[in-house]
């Protein structure tokens, strides 16, 4: 295989749990050198044990390095690495670094050419500061919740950890503009990101109803908010989704449902009277939609040029035909668990690859490994694992 794209930068990791973890993991399958920095007794639990798939998937590529931070000898180790280092993660809350000293302006002083990327559940300053960040707390106060489930249930919160997963995919997003700035500047910077701050940047077009509409957007279940009829629709055998947004795609939909009563319906013929009247609309599709399978109808649809498709498990996603096509899985060996299937990455570059080349390393892994590209000999080595500072 060609040169790693991203293999010419050094990464070191302090993050743990989640929103960190899946900002490295994206430079990391780029082929960055990552080095992942844990306690001695490793960080096994924060992201779930660490042979479970969680822990696996979130922590491949990377090489493993224990180390004390809390003493002397440990910060020293750290400190040599950020002279050697191009970023810098971490997700600590705010006061942790500084008491520390490992927040940006100590290292910048040791590396003005950092890249030092903060991610935090509300931010790096403000009323909320110190707070314990948590993916959940972020749906909710950033109003994903009050937008998700059925109306009238009440608040619900998103299937996937969102918050902590775009924060992460932000603040890679962020380095990578950060290094590039560098090529110009000389310098690097303080990237920053947080789980509230992403949470709001994913509400989009709902955000903008409130900042530009000043219209507070509800719960709508399982149909799209403004775009209608798109929804879930009751089959002969399960539910399929439709998706028939604007006039032309809603006369294709009652076209192929042989509803012509549908599209002359003075009710349903523009987007206003399809909103008012969402419920009837609804109604009258479904009574068609169950006398088909979704199969039947996915196929019909399609064909139509309306957007359709199955509503899957997880076990039928990875099973079907498309999904298996776009190879969004990567097999890995693992010393203790065997092949391990891991989630890829969504983005492909025509010349340049995305590679799963290791599989998460094991606590330390690679501690020595890292001490002696440092400089350490094997009797300074001994003493540091004497002393438990790795």
């Amino acid at each position: 295989m060609s040169k790693r794209p991203l293999s010419r930068f050094k990464v070191i990791d302090l993050t743990r749990v989640r929103a960190g973890p899946t900002a490295v993991r994206q430079l990391a399958d780029w082929g960055a050198d990552v080095i992942k920095i844990e306690s001695p007794a490793g960080d096994a639990g924060l992201g779930g044990a660490r042979h479970g798939p969680d822990f696996q998937n979130l922590h491949r590529n990377k090489r493993s390095l224990t180390l004390d931070l809390k003493q002397p000898e440990g910060l020293e180790i750290m400190r040599r690495l950020v002279r050697q280092a191009d970023v810098v993660v971490e997700n600590y809350r705010p006061d942790v670094k500084f008491r520390l000293k490992i927040d940006y302006e100590s290292l910048r002083a040791l590396n003005p050419r950092l890249v030092y990327a903060s991610i935090s559940g509300f931010g790096q300053d403000g009323p909320y500061r110190d707070r314990p960040g948590f993916d959940q707390i972020a749906q909710g106060l950033g109003g994903l919740m009050s937008i998700t489930g059925l109306p009238g249930q009440g608040p619900v919160r998103v299937g996937i950890p969102v918050a902590d997963l775009t924060a992460g995919i932000f603040a890679a997003m962020g380095i990578l503009v950060a290094l590039l700035e560098r090529e110009e500047s000389g310098e690097g910077q303080w990237v920053q990101s947080s789980l509230l701050g992403a949470q709001i940047s994913m509400l989009d077009f709902q955000a903008a109803r409130w900042t530009i509409g000043k219209e507070v957007p509800g719960q709508a279940g399982n149909d799209h908010p403004t775009s209608i009829p798109t929804g879930v629709f009751a089959t002969a055998d399960g539910h399929i989704n439709i998706a028939a947004a604007g006039t032309e795609m809603y006369r294709r939909l009652c076209a192929a449902l042989s509803a012509d009563h549908l599209a002359t319906n003075p009710d349903y013929a523009s987007d206003k009277g399809r909103s008012q009247n969402r419920k009837a609309l609804n109604a009258e599709i479904e009574a068609i939609t169950r006398g088909k399978t979704s199969a039947e109808w996915i196929a019909e649809l399609n064909k139509a040029g309306v957007p359709s498709g199955p509503i899957n498990s997880m076990d039928e996603v990875f099973a079907d035909p498309q999904v298996r096509h776009l190879n969004m899985t990567r097999r890995v060996p693992h010393k203790a668990l065997g092949e391990v299937e891991v989630i890829g990455q969504p983005i492909e570059l025509s010349r340049t690859k995305w590679e799963i080349h290791s599989p998460t390393p094991e606590a330390g892994e690679h501690t020595e490994e890292v001490l002696r590209e440092l400089g350490y000999d094997d009797a300074a080595i001994a003493a540091l694992h004497e002393r438990k500072v790795v």
